[in-house]
């Protein structure tokens, strides 16, 4: 059984423009992601965790439902989309602890017709093929940055393979769920030579595409013309989403020069950012 904390707290804004409420309910996570994770580094950096290995034993909120019924009937008509999660993963791989909190958080959340934005490097369970019981509105997804599958040992050591993401992904697709992907961080030819269009072919049955650079990586800074080579790679998302009728959105800073929507929504994620606080990273 994984061990357990408690939190005062569940429900909190997450300073983001497609979800404004966020839920963490583990603290770590044991994908081990080595991009590296910010996440990771800002736990570290508020002495949550001591280090790598302390944050890849994940600790579950074991007062996570509780303190959901208490902040709910206060903040349900204020929440417009409860994203799971931005500081670690809602199903990693071979914890069924976690996915198991997951779920009946979801469900409660439904029951207030509150949307969620799900985001894992795991596995779906299939059993969120029940649309009625899991929302017709929630949207599924899953972080796919490349098809190299030793490209993802190296950087993703513990999480699920890429194919498998895609399989469980594309299962609840044609269930009828609202599916997208996170091509966050992606990464520079410096760290791994790959071909875009053919991820993005392997990915087309997506409702929605988010596609990002990588930060805080010295290898992907150093590479020349990186800023260019980041341009390229956000017009061919661009693109190719508007052949196939997805939807689609650009992070802030990948392009060399922003929307100004794109500049106004991600205002308070700079401010954060300056004040060190825990940033909302897809991980």
């Amino acid at each position: 059984m994984l061990p357990k904390i408690k939190r005062k707290s569940l429900l909190y804004k997450s300073g983001v423009e497609y979800a404004d409420y966020c839920i963490n309910h583990i603290e770590g996570c044991s994908h081990g992601c080595k991009f590296p994770c910010y996440a990771m580094i800002m736990k570290k950096r508020c002495g949550r965790i001591k280090d790598y290995n302390d944050w890849i034993k994940p600790k579950l909120v074991a007062n996570a439902l509780e303190l959901l019924n208490d902040e709910l009937p206060r903040l349900k008509d204020k929440i417009k989309v409860v994203h799971l999660c931005f500081t670690t993963d809602p199903f990693m791989c071979k914890q069924p602890e976690v996915a198991s909190l997951t779920l009946k958080i979801i469900e409660r959340l439904n029951q207030e017709n509150i949307k969620c934005m799900v985001l894992t490097k795991g596995i779906y369970p299939t059993r969120l093929a029940d649309v009625k019981k899991y929302g017709e509105n929630n949207e599924y997804g899953i972080t796919l940055i490349s098809l190299n599958e030793n490209f993802k040992k190296g950087m993703e050591p513990y999480a699920a393979s890429y194919a498998k993401r895609v399989k469980s992904l594309r299962f609840l697709h044609e269930k009828g769920l609202k599916t997208w992907i996170s091509m966050e961080p992606y990464p520079t030819p410096n760290l791994v030579e790959q071909n875009l269009p053919e991820i993005l072919q392997e990915i087309s049955f997506a409702d929605r595409i988010i596609f990002g650079k990588l930060n805080y990586n010295v290898k992907s800074t150093q590479f020349v013309g990186s800023r260019d080579f980041y341009q390229e790679h956000a017009d061919m998302v661009k693109n190719f989403c508007k052949d196939n009728g997805i939807e689609y959105h650009i992070k802030y800073g990948t392009q060399k020069k922003d929307s100004k929507r794109t500049e106004k929504n991600f205002g308070k994620e700079n401010q954060i950012r300056r004040l060190g606080g825990i940033l909302p990273v897809p991980i």
